[in-house]
């Protein structure tokens, strides 16, 4: 499930583990076109929701390669009910490209049967109106790696040749364990199953401490695909993680190292730009109602210090490596000040 509106909301079986629908479209936006989507500017739109740490992936690499202008994006709410995710934040709840008020109909356009959960976030070809693909995971490395043509002058490299088995292999560990872990955390059907995804989750999360206390960064000595992962989860971890998934055994703030990891990250050009905190939390609190039936909605946690010192550069490395920070986003992509960098409850 990545952010699905057919999963989430449903009691588990108590005897069950919380298993993620990984069953994705694989349908590839490639450089030659094999899969009869080649890369081109201006032909296809990128759907996502602040809300969702998935599409939250796709939002920050596409801000640090500079595709603002060849791939447009599309918005849904944060909240979404049983069919789909829907474009409730444009006026009349259309988007104003696809001209459609719910992703799904994008999703059946061109599969008609679809019966899967309809997930951000999803690429679909504006001429044809068809979901091209919701393969998440592949969706970043093919922008790193397919889209070339079409990056910044002084993109960085996120997805090096010479570290990504390395990268491959954190990544691995870091879904299993951190991305999908708090998952298995919020949705476990028992006691034990709860008990065994917590005790995974943080064991994960201590291995981590101890590798970023040497570096600054994951892999190598500048942000690759492996940060970008780590890092939407890291920053929802005090605001919805550690209660309304039960990931209680510290908050990211009382783990110094991985705090100072998100600070830093939060602090970096197309990181904290993309964050909208009242948006992550109306979704989590709202639509998981098996978990929070009242749908209040916290009023904290004050995250105001993410701007504060984070000492990560006496660990050396450069950000963007050989590259530069991205410019300031769009004005219509935007995150309003107090919803992102300036967010205090107070």
């Amino acid at each position: 499930m990545v952010e699905e509106v057919s999963t989430d909301t449903g009691a588990r079986p108590a005897e069950k583990d919380f298993k993620r629908d990984t069953n994705y479209i694989e349908t590839r936006i490639t450089a030659d076109g094999r899969d009869g989507y080649p890369v081109e500017a201006d032909r296809y739109r990128l759907v996502v929701a602040r809300a969702c740490p998935w599409a939250n992936r796709t939002v920050i690499v596409r801000r640090l390669l500079g595709l603002e202008d060849a791939i447009s994006m599309g918005m849904c709410g944060p909240t979404h009910d049983d069919r789909s995710w829907s474009f409730d934040l444009d006026p009349g709840g259309v988007d104003p490209v696809l001209k459609i008020p719910r992703l799904q109909d994008a999703f059946l356009a061109r599969f008609p049967d679809y019966d899967r959960g309809i997930t951000v976030p999803a690429i679909v070809d504006v001429g044809t109106g068809q979901v091209v693909t919701n393969d998440f995971p592949q969706m970043t490395l093919d922008f790193s790696t397919e889209w070339t043509e079409f990056h910044r002058d002084g993109a960085p490299d996120l997805y090096p040749t010479a570290l990504r088995s390395e990268i491959d292999e954190v990544n691995d560990v870091v879904f299993r364990d951190v991305n999908n872990g708090v998952y298995r955390c919020g949705f476990a059907g028992s006691q034990e199953a709860y008990d065994k995804a917590y005790d995974r989750l943080f064991a994960r999360l201590d291995e981590l401490t101890d590798r970023l206390a040497k570096q600054r960064y994951l892999v190598g000595d500048s942000i690759t695909e492996a940060d970008v992962r780590l890092f939407t989860t890291l920053i929802r971890f005090d605001a919805v993680y550690h209660n309304h998934f039960k990931a209680n055994r510290n908050k990211l703030t009382e783990m110094p190292v991985l705090w100072n990891y998100t600070r830093d990250l939060f602090q970096t050009p197309g990181f904290g730009d993309t964050i909208d905190f009242p948006q992550i939390k109306e979704h989590y609190y709202v639509v998981h109602t098996n978990l929070n039936p009242s749908r209040i909605v916290p009023k904290g946690p004050d995250l105001s210090d993410l701007f504060g010192e984070h000492g990560r550069e006496a660990l050396g490395g450069k950000p963007f490596g050989a590259g530069t920070p991205p410019p300031p986003p769009p004005a219509s992509e935007a995150v309003p000040a107090a919803n992102g960098a300036n967010y205090s409850p107070r």
